[in-house]
């Protein structure tokens, strides 16, 4: 299903007072100096998904503040999409100061959050993720956890789920009453729901392998994926979500003592984790440089995005690529480029410099940002 962004409306979100722009499908890149608003707008444009967008900030803090205020106060994001020709009018935001969610509408009319994934899907990569090979196994579940959602949005459902009754078991445990069969039940719950995100995991990082393996003509690094986690590993090997489930009932029934000294749960999928290995150096991607690490990164955004786009009874995704362009050479620049436009995705791309999107022009929209201010640029 073609889907691209044709207008956006920010209120009070962030550096913008009130701005908007009207697109016209193609890739966008957006170029002006630090600071000047580039990655509040992809903020803006990551909210017309479920979740709190690729900054995973607190609504409170996307409202448009005072220097001091500590929180800003109601904003908007309001948009328009065109899905195969038809428009789509969409808007989220905090409706009122203080308010802890965050309202959707479609067509004017109030639908949950979760619904926007039937309306857009979206792949990021920002420079916060530079380090993911460098920091802990925590910040690559949350990078493959994104990638599964944009395929799978239910993955984010049974993550919830996990999550809620993984915290319910650990009061239970330090805190008591540690009751048998509430224990049992909390057990059963996060069981079922770790089988399922194990399960989803290890099914998308298959269908990564197998699209990053087709990908050998491109500048990019091919990666060697793996799973690390007891539970994907099962999952990777055939073993049926049935017995996963029942294993990982078992244990955590098993591990209560165990879980209550150590205050957290020391199984379930929260505990797994993604290897990458450069194929062809075969070194673990830690060990590369910053240049292959990020490289290595953008080729598993770009076979993900290359997937999806195949998918026809769902939305084509859009790309959010922040600061990206300026960490590739003028090869890999062009390859990217060359990719997106290939692909027919709508791409949204920021830098400094206008000279980085040179092989784009005539090929997508230029907006140079400066605070509020939005003004598309002569590209052709």
């Amino acid at each position: 299903m073609r889907t691209a962004l044709t207008h956006l409306i920010l209120t009070d979100f962030r550096s913008y007072a009130r701005s908007e722009i009207a697109l016209d499908g193609r890739p966008v890149f957006l170029v002006g100096p630090n600071g000047a608003g580039k990655t509040n707008l992809l903020e803006a444009v990551s909210l017309l998904t479920p979740g709190r967008g690729l900054r995973n900030a607190a609504l409170a803090e996307m409202g448009r503040r005072a220097p001091g205020e500590p929180n800003g106060g109601a904003w908007a994001v309001s948009a328009i999409l065109m899905q195969d020709n038809e428009p789509v009018r969409l808007g989220t935001g905090l409706e009122a100061a203080g308010q802890s969610r965050r309202a959707v509408r479609l067509e004017g009319e109030v639908i949950p959050t979760a619904r926007l994934s039937d309306l857009t899907r979206q792949v990021w990569l920002t420079p916060a993720q530079d380090r993911l090979f460098l920091e802990g196994a925590s910040d690559r579940r949350r990078f493959l956890d994104r990638l599964v959602f944009a395929a799978e949005p239910g993955h984010a459902r049974h993550a919830s789920t996990y999550e809620k009754a993984s915290r319910e078991r650990m009061r239970l445990l330090t805190d008591g009453p540690a009751d048998g069969d509430w224990l049992g039940a909390l057990e059963a719950r996060l069981a079922e729901a770790g089988a399922l995100m194990a399960d989803a995991r290890a099914r998308t990082l298959a269908a990564l392998q197998a699209e990053i393996e087709t990908r050998a003509d491109r500048p990019f690094p091919l990666a060697q994926l793996s799973l690390t986690g007891e539970w994907e590993s099962l999952a990777y090997q055939g073993v049926s979500l049935e017995d996963i489930e029942a294993k990982l009932a078992k244990d955590l029934a098993s591990g209560r003592a165990r879980d209550a000294a150590a205050g957290r749960s020391l199984t379930g999928p929260h505990r797994g984790d993604l290897a990458v290995i450069h194929a062809e150096k075969q070194r673990p991607a830690a060990e590369c440089s910053t240049g292959e690490q990020k490289a290595l990164i953008l080729n598993l955004i770009l076979a993900q995005a290359s997937r999806l786009s195949r998918a026809e009874s769902a939305p084509n995704p859009i790309l959010l690529l922040d600061e990206v362009a300026a960490h590739l050479d003028r090869r890999r620049r062009a390859a990217l480029f060359d990719e997106i436009e290939a692909l027919k995705l709508q791409a949204f791309l920021t830098g400094t410099d206008e000279h980085l999107f040179e092989d784009l022009k005539g090929r997508a929209q230029g907006v140079h940002v400066d605070g509020s201010n939005l003004a598309i640029l002569d590209t052709e």
